[in-house]
């Protein structure tokens, strides 16, 4: 019955792509992030959706009249230089057959990352992305905080079967990076009851994070939750919710979730297999790197690769990488975890710059409020992702399309105001008016 409904749902909203392509771009998020066809048990369990979404809106997009273009900015650049970079470290992989495999799949996420920029190109269209991205994983979030608290932490929060978030590690990490989403759309509503459900999404999505019982999650909530309170307008209102949060999961967790999270402080002599194992990855992908300048390749942590390069084959216990960077730097080289790494810093640059564009403008207050909460989703993905290997995840560079949409619409909004104003912000002046020359002379700036 799932299946058909799915179905149903699928092709009726497909239906709207042809006209409107952006609409395939909410289709292909939900799709990404929920993965609804894993949670069926037929026909729609491993049913194309996905391909046939971008398949029509490719279609529909170059068959509008609409003016269409790739936004080059700092980010966009350096993610195709990046993409070419796998490309190359693909080719020469240790294990070809896997690393192609692999590589079909992130090159088409990327390809729908810039298809995102060109098509979500006014403010309401990027809101209703941020809410699609939000629904898609904010149902985990409250169900699994449901879930926790009625089996008293008793069981690991996961992800559907077969999906990048199944593990309660992916899961968690997934979480963790919605919660700022979820204060973004809450910000933005003046409903006491719309900021009410999102108040009890926040607070279920945040003991179920803590419910997967994931060590990496406990650091990466921490550092999100700490950021969260920095990067919130009311900081008091904020750090509220957050020790009500601390004091439901003191109140929830057995004794066998305080046990488990007490190795991240422990003596490395006394820690346990699981984490040893994300060790001898780490040292294995650093000397991986060390001997092969351009990296093993997708998928290379193989067996025969901890044989070559791990320094104590005997203790060898995971065939994961355990951290978004050693991923990287295993897969595709210093100069791959370079690039990785640079990007990440232009989207944080990016944020900080919109702060100062738009300053304390009401008008252009909704884009320092998403900015903010774009940085505390990152810094989220940095923390918890040093112990994850989901380097290639849908979501991460989601957010990173949305701030670069995010300093495209600030800039198009600032350059249709008075030159004196315009030119108080930035030191740019421009003429009255929405042109892209104006556009384009800001965004060289910014």
């Amino acid at each position: 019955m799932r299946d058909i409904v799915l179905t149903f749902i699928f092709f009726g909203f497909l239906y709207f792509v042809f006209a409107r392509p952006y609409v395939g771009i909410y289709i292909w998020t939900w799709l990404s992030l929920m993965n609804p066809h894993r949670l069926t048990y037929g026909f729609a369990f491993d049913f194309p959706f996905a391909q046939i979404t971008a398949i029509v809106v490719l279609i529909s997009m170059f068959s509008s009249k609409e003016p269409k273009r790739i936004p080059w900015t700092r980010e966009t650049v350096l993610m195709l230089i990046f993409t070419l970079w796998m490309l190359f470290t693909t080719i020469f992989a240790f294990y070809p057959e896997l690393a192609w495999e692999q590589w079909s799949k992130v090159w088409k996420i990327i390809l729908m990352i810039y298809v995102t920029m060109m098509l979500i190109n006014t403010r309401q269209k990027l809101e209703w992305l941020i809410w699609v991205i939000v629904l898609s994983l904010g149902l985990y979030g409250v169900k699994g905080g449901i879930f926790t608290i009625l089996t008293g932490g008793a069981h690991h929060v996961q992800g559907p079967v077969g999906s990048f978030i199944s593990g309660n590690n992916e899961m968690a990490l997934a979480l963790i990076m919605v919660i700022p989403l979820m204060r973004y759309l809450q910000l933005q509503t003046v409903h006491f009851w719309i900021r009410s459900v999102f108040s009890a999404a926040m607070f279920f999505t945040g003991i179920a994070v803590i419910g997967s019982q994931s060590r990496g999650a406990l650091v990466g909530v921490v550092a999100m939750g700490t950021f969260l309170a920095l990067k919130s307008r009311n900081k008091i209102l904020t750090i509220l919710p957050i020790l009500v949060v601390a004091g439901a999961v003191a109140f929830i967790m057995p004794q066998e979730w305080y046990d488990r999270m007490s190795t991240i402080t422990d003596d490395v002599e006394e820690q346990d297999s699981s984490v040893q194992g994300r060790f001898d990855a780490w040292r294995t992908a650093v000397n991986l790197a060390k001997h092969r300048i351009i990296g093993g390749g997708f998928e290379t942590f193989q067996p025969g690769v901890y044989y070559l390069y791990s320094d104590d084959v005997e203790k060898v216990s995971s065939t994961d990488a355990h951290s978004i960077y050693f991923e990287i730097i295993a897969e595709h080289g210093f100069i791959g975890i370079t690039l990785f790494m640079l990007l990440a810093w232009f989207t944080w640059n990016t944020g900080s710059r919109i702060r100062r564009l738009a300053g304390q403008d009401p008008e252009t207050r909704w884009s320092v409020d998403l900015a903010s909460m774009l940085q505390v989703s990152l810094m989220g993905y940095a923390a918890s992702g040093a112990f994850l290997g989901l380097a290639y995840f849908d979501l991460y560079y989601d957010l990173i399309a949305v701030m670069v949409i995010c300093k495209l619409l600030l800039l198009e909004q600032i350059s249709g105001k008075e030159p004196v104003a315009i030119a108080r912000k930035t030191g740019v002046r421009v003429a009255p008016g929405r042109s892209g020359s104006d556009v384009r002379s800001l965004n060289n700036r910014y």
